[in-house]
């Protein structure tokens, strides 16, 4: 089946259908299904009702971002940040921090934030390949804050509380902003990149402070809602759909049919290719946990590292080794039950080993040889790829740190 699943991959085939195809045929050599048992395996993951949530905060994120409050987050941003070294990188890392908190997509927030910031950042004078290197790093924030497509996933392969996992994640996710910052600043100024010469009057801040503001509270309003117990994940991320017509209907009063349909458009396809994943993973799934792979997994594990600290450091280095070639569903979906299994075994909070999942995997996303994120940026800023990685090494240096800090300081996974 592995064997299979490599083979595809190489042959660029999508990662749904290698996955479907693989598992089908280990199905068939590892004893005889009926093709109807087969295709239960497939059918029935979709039918989770939390994974509803994933379609409405993706339209939620669409139908926001779609408008005029990208325009309003980045004159924000450019505000507040502008002004000092590598601004405009830290612009992006801003701009990131907050759409994250709209679009739970790291690929959606790269392209949407880089087709703003990218080109913008050439005129001013900034390499191509940083700005592209800024965006596919900064865009994997998106992973971690609320509303994250990511932690839905683990949360429904781990049965762990979604609202905890959200909750847990804020800090990692402001560790990872607020790192990205100091990175840009400090490039920016060992290599005099020119800085923004922005002169707003406080009445002006304060007036584009007031616009964005619906866009900053809708983490902390889809937070509050699941921390109270008022709502399940699914009706929060029903309501956050109806914020979203709201505040693009009444507020920004730039919501139109082409834009409802253009987000439900985008909606449909990003929910299918997710879905996909979802449903050929569990064939996956029910071969390994079938032929108690995870428990021996753990047991190995338990018995020849020992110690709690070598396990997590193994688990890490596994999962940058995976990240490179997988995207990050697909990796959660198929590693989460092994992972849990080790985490039970040596006592690690499942909550915690979500989000390391999550860091580390995102890591992925910007890293060579198939960087989701990386390859979006790099196509919008026309740079190649060997350029972009090279100036994205402070920020593996620290994606890396946060990474060490939420492995090993559980204090920073509050929940």
């Amino acid at each position: 089946m592995l064997a299979a699943f490599v083979l595809f991959l190489l042959m660029a085939m999508p990662v749904g259908y290698s996955l479907v195809i693989s598992g089908w045929a280990a199905l068939s050599v590892l004893g005889p299904m009926p093709s109807s048992m087969a295709i239960m395996k497939i059918f029935q993951p979709t039918q989770s009702f939390p994974l509803l949530a994933i379609p409405f905060f993706i339209l939620s994120g669409s139908l926001m971002m779609s408008g005029k409050l990208g325009q309003k987050l980045v004159g924000l941003a450019s505000m507040l940040v502008g002004k000092y070294h590598g601004g405009l990188g830290q612009v992006s890392v801003v701009g990131s921090t907050v759409f994250g908190g709209v679009s739970g997509s790291s690929v959606a927030e790269a392209s949407a934030l880089g087709s703003m910031l990218i080109p913008w950042q050439k005129r001013e004078g900034y390499p191509g390949a940083f700005g592209a290197a800024v965006t596919s790093a900064s865009s994997v924030i998106a992973g971690l804050m609320p509303p994250s497509i990511p932690l839905i996933l683990f949360a429904t392969v781990s049965n762990s509380s979604i609202a905890s996992l959200f909750v847990a994640a804020v800090i990692p996710a402001l560790m990872l902003s607020a790192g990205m910052m100091l990175a840009c600043y400090i490039v920016g100024k060992r290599r005099g990149f020119p800085r923004l010469k922005l002169k707003h009057a406080r009445a002006e801040m304060v007036n584009t402070l007031f616009t964005a503001l619906p866009a900053l509270l809708m983490p902390i309003f889809i937070v509050v809602l699941l921390r109270a117990g008022i709502a399940t994940p699914t009706e929060v991320s029903i309501i956050a759909v109806a914020y979203a017509l709201m505040v693009s209907g009444i507020i920004y009063r730039d919501l139109t049919g082409e834009r409802v349909m253009a987000a439900l458009v985008n909606t449909v396809i990003t929910t299918g290719i997710v879905m996909l994943i979802i449903a050929a993973a569990n064939i996956i799934a029910y071969i390994l946990t079938s032929g108690g792979v995870p428990q021996a997994v753990a047991q190995w594990a338990v018995e020849y590292l020992k110690h709690p600290l070598l396990i997590i450091l193994a688990i890490n280095l596994l999962l940058l080794l995976i990240g490179m070639f997988l995207d990050l569903p697909a990796a959660i979906l198929l590693l989460g039950p092994t992972l849990v299994s080790i985490a039970n075994a040596i006592g690690l909070d499942l909550v915690q080993l979500g989000i390391m999942m999550c860091v580390n995997l995102s890591i992925g996303l910007f890293t060579p040889p198939i960087g989701t994120t990386l390859f979006v940026s790099a196509a919008i800023a026309r740079e190649r790829i060997g350029a972009v990685v090279k100036e994205l090494l402070p920020f593996y240096l620290v994606a890396l740190i946060v990474l060490l800090l939420v492995s090993y300081v559980p204090a920073l996974i509050i929940y």
